[in-house]
């Protein structure tokens, strides 16, 4: 997976610890959805796509407020060997969590008074996964929905894009004594500790997943990924930026 040369960590890719796979997003995917995207994070990839629905959860109904939700999904072959396909009707397992996650992520920057009573169903299927799927849909998703905010100002349904911050999210592990960003599904594999920051573009921290799969953590090594992941995240939030070439 990785040689050290004068103890240095050598990736497989070739990359420092300390850098971002090669992210390419690409805008207007679909043809149908308010908002699309594919993004890809080195070999993982994902289609995000927002549709906009005139109608809220029953326990919204009558408040005047607006919601954002999503669904996750991988293809059957986004792996190196058949997964079986989980249908959107279960409402447990790997799929529920991250899913929710998004959505929290989404809500999170957005201003849920500023659409109406409508729902925006972020869609995230996972076409090819090589590690970082549950980030790549959240960095993803966040330009879809902004995309489809802009649809919806342009057909008159609203005056103002109610985004109040970006978000996106990163992984970061600890393999041995080194730290490294945004794992590949091999090194996550190795992992002894295991971390996914989502945080907004200010540098608020949205939601923080950790797991120590053989091993606890310190503070101090707590401290080195929290460091490591804003160093993710802002070159994220610029990539965003610059794909969008719109800010809050």
């Amino acid at each position: 997976m990785a040689n050290t040369i004068a103890g240095q960590r050598i990736r497989s890719d070739g990359r420092p610890l300390d850098r971002l796979r090669k992210v390419r997003i690409t805008r207007y995917y679909l043809k149908h959805a308010e908002g699309s995207v594919l993004i890809e994070l080195g070999d993982t990839r994902v289609v995000c796509a927002v549709s906009v629905e005139e109608k809220v959860p029953a326990f919204l109904k009558n408040t005047g407020k607006s919601w954002v939700t999503a669904e996750y999904a991988m293809l059957p072959r986004a792996t190196e060997t058949r997964n079986t396909r989980e249908f959107i009707v279960r409402t447990h397992g790997r799929n529920f969590e991250i899913q929710r996650l998004i959505g929290r992520s989404l809500r999170s920057i957005s201003d849920l008074n500023g659409f109406g009573e409508r729902t925006l169903w972020v869609d995230c299927d996972v076409i090819q996964a090589d590690g970082g799927t549950r980030t790549a849909a959240i960095t993803g998703a966040y330009v879809a929905l902004v995309d489809a905010f802009h649809t919806m100002r342009e057909r008159g349904i609203i005056r103002e894009i109610p985004i109040r911050d970006s978000v996106a999210a990163v992984s970061v592990g600890r393999i041995g004594d080194d730290f490294l960003l945004d794992m590949t599904y091999e090194e996550d594999v190795l992992a002894e500790v295991d971390m996914n920051f989502v945080m907004a573009g200010s540098g608020n921290f949205v939601e923080i997943q950790g797991t120590a799969e053989e091993s606890s953590f310190t503070k101090q090594e707590m401290d080195e990924m929290t460091a490591l992941a804003s160093k993710g995240v802002r070159e994220l939030a610029r990539i965003q930026r610059r794909t969008l070439h719109w800010s809050p």
